[in-house]
């Protein structure tokens, strides 16, 4: 799993630079650059945590959503044998690819959350 923080239902990135010895991170999924930085973990969660609070506070002020906007659709490239084995089992469960490949995303991504 890639190195991520949760809070209030954000996803922040942790990096590390050797170079600064300073752990940074910015939130993901959102349309703004909002970056964090703290030189222990400790710092780093309570400056991620602090980056989500103020940035929802601005967005709240600005009258703007916060949260990226996804469109509901994307190109997903894979192997010609994987598209034609998810074709053959979605005409098998007389659904359409597109019904097939998102209730596999929906489950996979429900079980992998969970954890």
């Amino acid at each position: 799993m890639k190195d991520v923080m949760f809070y209030k239902d954000y996803i922040g990135s942790v990096h590390y630079s050797t170079e600064d010895e300073v752990f940074y991170g910015e939130l993901e999924g959102i349309n703004d650059s909002i970056s964090y930085e703290g030189t222990s973990v400790t710092e780093l969660k309570a400056a991620f945590e602090e980056a989500v609070e103020d940035y929802l506070e601005l967005c709240q002020l600005n009258g703007k959503e916060p949260e990226k906007a996804y469109k509901g659709s994307f190109n997903v490239r894979i192997k010609p044998e994987l598209h034609k084995k998810a074709a053959q089992m979605a005409i098998i469960e007389g659904k359409s690819l597109n019904q097939y490949v998102e209730e596999a995303i929906a489950e996979y991504s429900v079980n992998k959350l969970k954890k």
